[in-house]
């Protein structure tokens, strides 16, 4: 087979990149059709009814909305900074639309999330907009809108490298696609004696790459630790560094890090947790807190009352107007440039790097966190401002999220961090001590993930909640008797794209845990605070699990203490208990996206001390990775472990 140049692969890329645009604009198109109102605001995408609060300037002059939701407040919603949404209102139903939502207008215009807190959200709108909110006497909502701006950002990513000669992002270009060598400093090896060996050497490998340098993950070992130890030490080399992640939340996580360690940050973008601590660092906060910050104000509002009063064609009109607008632009110059000034690391998502805040800057250093989740694409939009790049995360847990399955079959999933880790081995640190799990829990993933590699810090091999209690238990939903008005514990398929539910499965997962507390004692999981993690890959069945925990009465003082959510929700996470419901339950041994053994690693994962399976072991046990890990529980409960030896790669010819 003849190598493919990297300019052909990266025109595959922007081809497959072309496909999932389509596959998903159609999506969008379809759903916004067919969905009813009821279901997206089940699924998070919508608020319905709103509440249109106040409109004013923000610091950044732009115009905003203030909008609260009224209803359904316990759905988790998936509005975050960046993202567009579309407003609409309902006509009441009538016979010509007698469908319970009535008719659907859209307003003609979009807004952008600027922030949100809890059931109140701050969307940017174009300036004229308001009233249509305001004054209508009809029911509002509100629902996220297809994502042009992120496609466009990657597409003119890919187009830059593409066409880039003789410069750095060419040479980096060329580097990752080829077998050429990435070149290194050389230099004693520092110590760092508060690190494990691992990371110390993780750490020394950050400082000695010229180009490229991969820290690799397994959960539980520090990766974060890692990368504010790496960063802070590439930060006494170089005055200013980019750091970026796929999504929002971790670009939170790094730096909040950062900032307890006492590194200036400036977020390009607003934070996904409102609080001080979080808005503190985020550019638009630091913005309106500059002393020249109310003069510019100032000039703003004077702009706004010289347009609303503007008589004929004044020539005054247009001096007094242009003379405001420079001292303006002035001003803003001159803020941006001492916050970025005073600012050693900048951060923002990898889609956020296109802002044009960071218009003409360069950066030496650019960390990309949770790479391994990251489209290729995404990825470049940061790395043309960069001179060498340092990738952090692990390609055995969550894969970018690709909807088109051609396209995830011909490649699209494939993310620059796999690509680096096959092609260039020498660039690649495992962090191989992990201060999460009970060893029994650790164990199995490592043996099937990470070659053996991954050892358990011996303080925390044995930690546990119970004595003489299982770290891991399975329990074989395909034994179980049902009562005549008893759900069974088969799986069934709810609505379009929404996934399966198992009621049985579900009863039974409460039920468990129910148990596992009266054992344990309910005052001390109080007086402990012992945290569980409710996981299913199935939305409809984590929606199911929520309904249910509300309805029990046993519950209602652990509210605080339990979190139901899809594998993804749990991403980067961890909690004392997990209890995992598979859902699948077939006589075909169908286990549909379950094949993608990546998102079982981040499941099996989460636990400290205790980990409940609950599935049906004749459908999973087809599949040669459920059946080793239903043996190697069996085992643990007969007191002997046996180890897993193959490596869990997922196929997407089997991703449903």
């Amino acid at each position: 087979m003849n190598a493919v140049s990297p300019l052909q692969a990266l025109q595959q890329q922007r081809l497959l990149l072309q496909l999932e645009y389509q596959v998903e604009k159609e999506a969008f198109r379809k759903q916004t059709e067919r969905v009813g109102l009821g279901r997206k605001v089940k699924r998070g995408d919508a608020w319905f009814p709103l509440s249109v609060g106040r409109t004013y300037y923000n610091s950044l002059n732009q115009y905003c909305v203030e909008v609260t939701r009224t209803a359904d407040q316990d759905i988790e919603h998936n509005f975050e900074y960046g993202k567009p949404v579309v407003f609409w209102t309902v006509d009441e139903p009538t016979t010509a639309t007698p469908a319970a939502q009535g008719g659907v207008r859209y307003f003609n215009f979009t807004g952008t999330v600027s922030y949100v807190d809890g059931d109140r959200m701050v969307v940017t709108i174009p300036e004229g907009h308001a009233f249509d909110l305001q004054g209508s006497t009809k029911p509002i909502g509100v629902q996220l809108f297809f994502d042009e701006t992120s496609y466009r950002c990657m597409f003119e990513a890919l187009d830059r490298v593409m066409k880039a000669k003789n410069g750095r992002l060419a040479y980096l270009r060329d580097l990752f696609y080829t077998n050429m060598k990435p070149q290194t400093l050389s230099f004693e090896p520092m110590r760092f004696p508060w690190l494990n060996t691992t990371q110390e050497h993780a750490v020394n490998e950050v400082l000695r790459a010229k180009d490229v340098e991969v820290v690799h993950g397994p959960p539980g070992t520090g990766k974060t630790t890692t990368l504010v130890e790496a960063i802070n030490e590439t930060l006494m080399r170089e005055s200013q560094v980019l750091v970026c992640a796929q999504s929002n939340m971790a670009v939170d996580w790094i730096c909040e890090k950062l900032v307890d360690r006492g590194i200036s940050v400036l977020r390009i973008g607003n934070p996904s947790r409102v609080n001080d601590k979080m808005l503190g660092f985020t550019y638009e906060r630091q913005f309106e807190g500059h002393p020249d910050y109310p003069q510019l104000w100032a000039i703003r509002k004077a702009i706004r009352e010289l347009r609303r009063k503007r008589k004929g064609r004044d020539a005054s009109y247009h001096q007094k107007l242009e003379r405001l607008k420079s001292r303006a632009t002035e001003l803003e110059i001159r803020i941006n440039a001492e916050l970025f000034g005073q600012a050693r690391v900048i951060a923002s998502t990898l889609v956020g790097a296109a802002n044009r805040l960071l218009e003409g800057q360069k950066f030496s250093t650019l960390f990309i966190d949770e790479a391994a989740q990251a489209l290729e694409a995404a990825c470049w939009i940061a790395i043309r401002r960069a001179g060498r790049v340092i990738l952090a995360g692990d390609h055995c847990q969550l894969p970018p999220t690709v909807k088109s399955i051609a396209a995830l079959k011909a490649g699209l999933g494939k993310t620059l961090m796999e690509r680096i880790v096959e092609r260039k081995p020498e660039c690649v640190t495992l962090l191989q001590v992990q201060y999460r799990m009970n060893d029994d829990i650790m164990r199995f993933s490592s043996d099937w993930f990470y070659g053996g590699k991954v050892k358990t810090a011996p303080q925390i091999s044995h930690r546990g909640i119970l004595d003489l209690d299982y770290p891991i238990d399975w329990i074989d939903t395909s034994q179980m008797e049902v009562g005549p008005d008893e759900p069974t514990f088969k799986e069934q398929f709810v609505g379009e794209s929404f996934g399966r539910v198992n009621k049985g499965e579900a009863n039974l997962t409460l039920q468990t845990l129910e148990q596992y507390f009266t054992k344990i004692g309910k005052q001390r999981v109080l007086d402990e605070q012992i945290d569980v993690g409710v996981i299913s890959p199935y939305r409809a069945q984590v929606q199911y699990l929520r309904h249910l925990i509300k309805k029990r009465e046993f519950f209602k003082p652990f509210r605080r203490l339990i979190t139901v959510n899809t594998v993804d929700g749990f991403q980067g996470q961890e909690r004392d208990v997990i209890l995992i419901s598979l859902v699948r339950a077939n006589d075909d041994g169908q286990i549909g996206f379950l094949r993608d053994l990546r998102r079982m690693n981040v499941a099996i994962t989460r636990a400290r001390m205790k980990l409940i399976i609950l599935g049906d072991a004749s459908t999973m046990t087809r599949h040669p990775f459920y059946k080793k890990l239903n043996q190697y529980i069996e085992d643990l409960h007969h007191g002997q472990a046996a180890t897993a030896t193959s490596c869990g790669e997922p196929q997407p010819d089997n991703i449903e």
